[in-house]
């Protein structure tokens, strides 16, 4: 086993690892004590949480475990590689420099609040497969139930990896996922989901498309092309370009985003997804009216108006 910290003096804008993980934007990674997302206002918390790196984000070539745990001046990680920093730096943005981004953003005092209340939480940057496949599982349910059926899904289909001795386990493979079949995804209770993830895996292990193909694309351009994937519309592909792929200015439309148009921007509303998305990103600060998007949605879900 290897281990170590991150010191958090380096963090610019600090960093709240459980409003991070707990806010929605991830479903790959999970809390050691089974505690994910049951507290009300989940931020500040010093939980261990766990995720496993795909085979093909390692250097081994092997699926890989990484713990870590905040504990309110240092990140303290223990991981089967030697480099876990590194990948804990890419998975969960620590060099993004949130005093900038948050100094950048315009003067709304919505987002002002949102940011007051859960300064230091960051964006994350998931493998795009997981990603794109939870958030199709995101279709009309809670979050609790969205991570138990990606949890589900790793534990039918992914490789157990053994680790502090315990059992992990790898988030599946597209040719792993695409050997399930749709009454195999609905026993998981997947529901109508089902057909979509199973589509979907089988078109990116068949070479048909890959999320990741939109690196270097227009944004516009990058959610056109994922919604080329069954199950896939335009707020999840916002989510995935979003939290997987570096687009930073990516607004998903989702139920609480349109709450806060209609009560606190109602002339950001254009009548249709696309056009509503540009004016509220232009509204948001452009660049990274990601951040802001995802500041306001997580304290507008936890009650903070």
């Amino acid at each position: 086993m290897h281990e170590g910290v991150v010191p958090g003096g380096g963090l610019a804008g600090g960093f709240d690892m459980q409003s991070t993980i707990e806010s929605g934007q991830t479903y790959l990674w999970s809390r050691d004590d089974g505690g994910m997302f049951e507290d009300d206002v989940p931020h500040g918390g010093d939980a261990w949480y766990h995720t496993v790196l795909p085979a093909t984000h390692t250097s081994t070539g092997d699926p890989e475990v990484i713990r870590a745990r905040w504990t309110g001046s240092e990140l303290v990680w223990e991981a089967s590689i030697p480099d876990a920093p590194e990948h804990l730096t890419r998975l969960l943005r620590l060099d993004d420099d949130l005093d900038a981004i948050v100094g950048d953003s315009p003067d709304l005092p919505l987002l002002r609040r949102a940011y007051d209340r859960y300064r230091g939480m960051r964006l994350v940057r998931d493998p795009p497969f997981g990603s794109l496949v939870s958030f199709i599982c995101s279709a009309q349910m809670r979050v609790e139930r969205i991570h138990g059926m990606v949890r589900r899904l790793a534990h039918a289909y992914g490789d157990p990896v053994e680790f502090d001795g315990r059992t992990y386990h790898a988030f599946p493979t597209p040719p792993q996922l695409s050997a399930a079949t749709e009454a195999d995804l609905r026993d998981l209770s997947l529901g109508y989901r089902a057909p979509y993830v199973q589509r979907t895996a089988e078109m990116v292990a068949a070479g048909e498309a890959d999320p990741a193909e939109v690196a270097g694309m227009d944004y516009e351009d990058a959610r056109e092309y994922l919604t080329r994937f069954v199950g896939v519309g335009e707020k999840v592909a916002d989510c995935v370009l979003l939290f997987s792929l570096d687009f930073l200015e990516a607004v998903p439309l989702d139920t609480w985003i349109r709450t806060a148009i209609a009560e606190y921007y109602p002339d950001c509303d254009r009548g249709n997804y696309r056009e509503t998305s540009r004016a509220i990103r232009e509204r948001f600060g452009g660049e990274y009216a990601g951040y802001a998007q995802t500041y306001v949605f997580f304290y507008l879900r936890t009650g903070g108006e």
